[in-house]
């Protein structure tokens, strides 16, 4: 894929994280925690994330990297180095997902969104959403959501770029209140 931003044009590879990438999804982590909305926009800080040992960061790349539970999806610049990432959590029909709601159906969520200052606002984001969303689809998800912190205008309006609505839900989080966004993969779908 190439996107275009300003007069630089970049090629990404967007795809799923490899296990063997646990640092690199490490350093993106600690960056995307550093950012100076992350209050707004991750429920982890970065005091934690410091904290956590070598052997946390390979198995969630491990994790992400296979098996239908998790996907993590990266995209990849020319020079190897990670420009963005999305976390993709399935949730089992009448098993609580990550804010403890329960459906029938089979959920996908969409959580951990980070993309480097320099590569934002040239389609990275949207790319990967879009595969991401492809791999939900073809585990069988008919709806994904997230929830995206009241005062994250920023990522509302990136959201809704990617066809995301947003649902009139409000879900108190421990970064405040939060605006439930959908996108439906087909017309009958339900939550």
């Amino acid at each position: 894929m190439t996107v275009e931003k300003g007069e630089v044009l970049a090629s990404f590879t967007v795809r799923r994280v490899h296990a063997d990438e646990w640092q690199s999804i490490r350093e993106l982590r600690l960056e995307a925690l550093r950012d100076p909305i992350a209050h707004l926009a991750y429920l982890e800080r970065l005091e934690d994330a410091l904290q956590r040992p070598d052997s946390y960061w390979r198995d969630q790349a491990q994790t992400a990297a296979a098996g239908t539970a998790v996907g993590k999806f990266v995209a990849v610049d020319d020079h190897g180095e990670l420009a963005g990432t999305v976390t993709a959590l399935v949730t089992a029909p009448g098993e609580p997902d990550y804010i403890g709601e329960t459906s029938p159906h089979l959920r996908g969520a969409l959580v951990g969104v980070y993309v480097r200052p320099a590569q934002r606002g040239g389609g990275v984001l949207q790319a990967l959403v879009s595969e991401t969303e492809a791999w939900l689809q073809e585990i069988g998800v008919q709806q994904v959501r997230l929830h995206v912190n009241e005062h994250n205008v920023r990522a509302q309006g990136a959201y809704r770029k990617c066809g995301y609505v947003d649902t009139g839900m409000r879900v108190e989080m421990i970064d405040g209140v939060n605006h439930e966004m959908v996108r439906a993969f087909a017309d009958d779908a339900t939550a």
